[in-house]
């Protein structure tokens, strides 16, 4: 599995995350209200994309808590 790749578009106000390439994208699907799936050819979901999500960063930067968990 690759790096999760994490994009913030403070223009357009989305949180875009993949769990695989982004190339591998086949199809995207509205799960929820303002959330898109982003799917291989397999069905498998790669990424996600939340849309209208404003985390207030405005002209400065600021650290982003995360968390990581492995199973494994």
């Amino acid at each position: 599995m690759d790096k999760v790749k994490i994009f913030y578009d403070k223009i357009g106000n989305t949180l875009t995350v993949w769990f695989d390439k982004p190339t591998k994208e086949y199809m995207a699907e509205e799960a929820d209200d303002e959330v898109v799936l982003m799917k291989d050819k397999k069905g498998k979901v790669i990424g996600f994309e939340k849309l209208n999500i404003n985390l207030g960063l405005g002209k400065s930067s600021k650290n982003i808590p995360l968390e990581v968990f492995n199973p494994a």
